[in-house]
C-alpha cells in the first residue's frame, strides 16, 4: 500500500481516481490547488504524487521545482490532457518520474504508479548494476557512438555525455564504467537536478552530526562511496556555484571536506558527468564556471536523439516489446502494418524513455498477439499528422480536411470521447460527427 497525494482540480475526477487507487489498497489525499498542497508535501509524508499539469493556481512544474528545492524526492507522476508529449518530456527533464496523459487507462495508470514505487524503493542516488535489459543499437551512428565508447572507457579521463533526455546518457555511462579498470567497484549515480542546493554538498562530500539544521548523525558523501570507481553526475549544470567550486577542488586535489568537519578525506574516483544543453551555453550566462568545465570535458560523448538513429528505431521498438511481454505477461508477437508506420514516423521528442513507454503501454493494451493502432496514444497520430501536413496550400482541399481531421481528434480527446459534447463543441450534429469520423478513419 502506498500513501498517494492527488492534485486535481477536477474533483468528479479525482474522486473517480480515489475510489479506484483505494479500491486497490493505496491511501488517498486529495487537493485542488497547488498552496494548500504544498502544506501537506511538508507535513505528511508521500510515496508518490499524482499531479494534473493545468491547475488554477499554477502548473505542475511548480510542484516538481518546490519538492526539488525542498530536497523531497518522492517520485511526481504527471497527468496531462493537453496532447503534447513535449510537456511530459520537459515534465521528466525537471524531474518527474512519468507522465499519463488523459483519459487515464486504469491498467496504464496501475503500471506507471508500480514502476514509480519501485523505483522509489531504489533510491535515486544509488549503487548501479548491469542492466541487461538495455541494447545497444547497430547502425552506422550507433558504431560510431561505441568506437568512442571503447576508446575512452580504459582510461580515467573525466567524460561528458551530451544529448536531449532518455537518450540514455546513464546506460552510456555504466557502459564506460564497466568496460573500465575500475568495473569492480562501485558505480554511483546521482541526479544533481533533483538536489537542491543546500542538499547537494552533503550528498556529494558527506557531513557530521550537527552540521547543519536535521543532521542528526554522520553521513558518508557519494564521493567517499565511490571511491576507487565512478562517481557519475547528472544533469551536472544544476549544480550551484558554491557545490561548484567543491567540485573543482575535489576533482584537483583528490580530497573531501565532509560539511562541519575539518578533517579531509582522499578519494579515489573518475568523474563522468552528463547534461541536456551545452554548459558553454551556461558558463557564457554566469551559471557554470569555466575551469570546471574543462577538468570536466576531457572527453565528450554525443549522444544522438532517436529520430536520427535510422533503422536502430526499429530494433528498439522489437526489444521493448519483449521486455513488455515478459514484465505484464502479455504475447504480442507483430505489429500491424498500420501501427508500425505510426512507430516509424513519430519524431520521439522523449527518446527512447518515451518509445520504452509508449510501446509498454501498447504491449499492455493488447490482449491478443497483433498490436493494433488503437493500443498507441492518439497524440502520436496528431503529431504525425501534422509533421506530414502539406508544407502550401496548393491543395486547399487536403489543408482543410487535415485540420478538420485534426480539430476532431483533440476535441474527442479533450471531451474523453463523448459524442455528444464533442459534437457540440464543433458545431455540428452527431450525425455529421460520425460520418466525418468514418470519413477520416477516427477510432
Amino acid at each position: 500500500m502506498a500513501k498517494i497525494l492527488i492534485l486535481e482540480d477536477d474533483t468528479t475526477f479525482a474522486q473517480l481516481l480515489e475510489g479506484f487507487l483505494t479500491k486497490h489498497g493505496h491511501e488517498i489525499s486529495l487537493a485542488t490547488h497547488i498552496k494548500p498542497s504544498f502544506q501537506l508535501i511538508e507535513n505528511e509524508k508521500f510515496d508518490l504524487f499524482l499531479i494534473d499539469y493545468r491547475l488554477p493556481d499554477g502548473i505542475g512544474f511548480d510542484v516538481i521545482t518546490h519538492t526539488r528545492n525542498q530536497g523531497i524526492s518522492t517520485p511526481i507522476i504527471i497527468m496531462t490532457s493537453f496532447n503534447d508529449v513535449r510537456t511530459a518530456v520537459k515534465s521528466i527533464q525537471m524531474g518527474a518520474f512519468d507522465y499519463i496523459t488523459k483519459p487515464v487507462n486504469p491498467d496504464e495508470l496501475l503500471m506507471v504508479i508500480k514502476n514509480s514505487l519501485v523505483k522509489k524503493e531504489s533510491k535515486d542516488i544509488k549503487i548501479e548494476t548491469a542492466d541487461s535489459d538495455l541494447i545497444k543499437g547497430k547502425s552506422a551512428i550507433a558504431d560510431r557512438l561505441y568506437e568512442h565508447i571503447d576508446l575512452v572507457a580504459p582510461t580515467d579521463m573525466s567524460v561528458i555525455i551530451q544529448g536531449e533526455s532518455g537518450t540514455g546518457k546513464e546506460f552510456a555511462a555504466r557502459t564506460l564504467h564497466q568496460q573500465s579498470k575500475r568495473a569492480s567497484k562501485p558505480f554511483v549515480a546521482i541526479d544533481c537536478g533533483a538536489l537542491s542546493k543546500d542538499l547537494a554538498a552533503s550528498e556529494l562530500f558527506g557531513h557530521i552530526k550537527g552540521a547543519f539544521t536535521g543532521a542528526l548523525n554522520d553521513k558518508k558523501g557519494q564521493f567517499e562511496v565511490a571511491n576507487g570507481g565512478t562517481l557519475f553526475l547528472d544533469e551536472v549544470g544544476n549544480l550551484s556555484y558554491e557545490v561548484q567550486i567543491k567540485l573543482l577542488r575535489a576533482l584537483q586535489e583528490r580530497v573531501i571536506q565532509p560539511l562541519g568537519s575539518t578533517k579531509q578525506v582522499s578519494v579515489d574516483v573518475r568523474i563522468i558527468t552528463a547534461t541536456n544543453d551545452d554548459l558553454l551555453n551556461s558558463i557564457s550566462s554566469g551559471e557554470f564556471r569555466e575551469d570546471l568545465y574543462h577538468r570536466l570535458n576531457e572527453f565528450k560523448i554525443q549522444l544522438p536523439p532517436l529520430r536520427n538513429r535510422g533503422s536502430d528505431l526499429e530494433l528498439f521498438i522489437n526489444h521493448f516489446v519483449q521486455l513488455s511481454n515478459r514484465d505484464l505477461d502479455r504475447n504480442v508477437k507483430s505489429i500491424s502494418a498500420e501501427a508500425k508506420s505510426l512507430l516509424l514516423n513519430y519524431d520521439w521528442p522523449g527518446n527512447l524513455r518515451e518509445l520504452s513507454n509508449v510501446i509498454k503501454r501498447m504491449v499492455l493494451l493488447t490482449p491478443g498477439e497483433v498490436a493494433q493502432v488503437n493500443a498507441l496514444p492518439d497524440e502520436m497520430m496528431i503529431s504525425v499528422n501534422q509533421q506530414t501536413m502539406p508544407g502550401n496550400a496548393s491543395d486547399l482541399k487536403a489543408v482543410n480536411e487535415q485540420n478538420e481531421k485534426t480539430l476532431i481528434a483533440e476535441t474527442l480527446i479533450k471531451v474523453k470521447h463523448n459524442k455528444s459534447k464533442a459534437a457540440k463543441m464543433l458545431n455540428i450534429d452527431r450525425k455529421t460527427l460520425y460520418s466525418k469520423m468514418e470519413r477520416y478513419g477516427i477510432e
